[in-house]
């Protein structure tokens, strides 16, 4: 899947929901330097991509980067309420209670 996605990268095809999967792809591989730098830009393409928000801020927080996690799901969670994104919402609003603990 990730080497299909990166084909398509490659190819010039660039936009939020490839970044969004290649990043989702990075992560499930362990590679959370990748899923950061795909998923970061995923939500400068589209900033309203709740849940490229909080695929990002897992990503950050699996790199130790936890103020960087803590951003991206503080927007993540504004964005998933504007958009009533409940079930991102719901679990940002958990991500950030556990983080802060």
């Amino acid at each position: 899947m990730r080497e299909q996605l990166e084909k398509l990268l490659a190819s010039g095809r660039d936009n939020a929901l490839l970044r969004f999967g290649l990043g989702n792809a990075c992560l499930k591989d362990g590679d959370a330097a990748a899923a950061a730098l795909h998923l970061q830009q995923a939500t400068e393409q589209n900033p309203l991509h709740s849940a490229a928000w909080k695929l990002l801020g897992k990503a950050l927080q699996a790199l130790g980067r936890l103020d960087d996690a803590e951003a991206a799901w503080n927007t993540g969670l504004e964005v998933a309420v504007k958009q009533g994104d409940i079930q991102a919402s719901r679990e940002m609003t958990v991500f950030l209670k556990r983080l802060r603990r």
